[in-house]
């Protein structure tokens, strides 16, 4: 078997992260407008690639104001950065069922080199209508400063309103193409 493309279904997938909230717990958030591209080769893991974009303002943290702030200019700005972008670089099978992809990942208009560890993609399966479908979860981490989103205020009891490191985690389903 060779290349297969598959297309992201935005309906079945979405990005969600987590972060520190007052040094204390954690606020956990969806991006809900996840699309893009897989060309997957079952056969040799470093022939396939991932291209995928998110909507930044289909943020979802489950209280208006907060959604309404992280999409000012003070985080994500998606007025002047609409969307968010991850292309590979490489892709390579670390066990069965899993891969490592690397790539560029580009949100506030910074791109910087992430390692996603993939788990999937699942077998095919037929839809009721007949299409091959396949999923995948991908987890990262980074630091939210790196990417520019710097914004931040200090507490009277030490520490800071908001953590650096964002936990990611990525739902696809993704279907076949003809």
């Amino acid at each position: 078997m060779s290349q297969v493309t598959y297309q992201i279904d935005s309906a079945h997938s979405a990005a969600h992260f987590s972060v520190r909230h007052m040094m204390i717990s954690n606020v956990r958030g969806d991006f809900t407008k996840v699309s893009g591209t897989l060309l997957l080769d079952p056969d040799k893991p470093a022939n396939s690639s991932v291209e995928a974009l998110i909507d930044a303002a289909s943020i979802n943290t489950r209280e208006a104001q907060r959604d309404a702030h992280l999409k000012s200019a003070d985080f994500f700005d998606v007025e002047k950065y609409p969307e968010m972008a991850f292309r590979s670089k490489s892709v390579a099978a670390t066990g069965d069922g899993e891969l490592q992809v690397k790539g560029d990942l580009t949100i506030h208009g910074v791109t910087r080199e992430v390692t996603l560890s993939v788990e999937g993609p699942t077998p095919e399966a037929k839809d009721p209508w007949g299409n091959l479908r396949i999923g995948a979860t991908a987890t990262t981490r980074i630091n939210r400063k790196d990417f520019g989103l710097v914004w931040n205020v200090a507490l009277e009891a030490g520490g800071v309103l908001v953590g650096e490191e964002i936990k990611i985690s990525i739902d696809l389903e993704a279907v076949r193409q003809a």
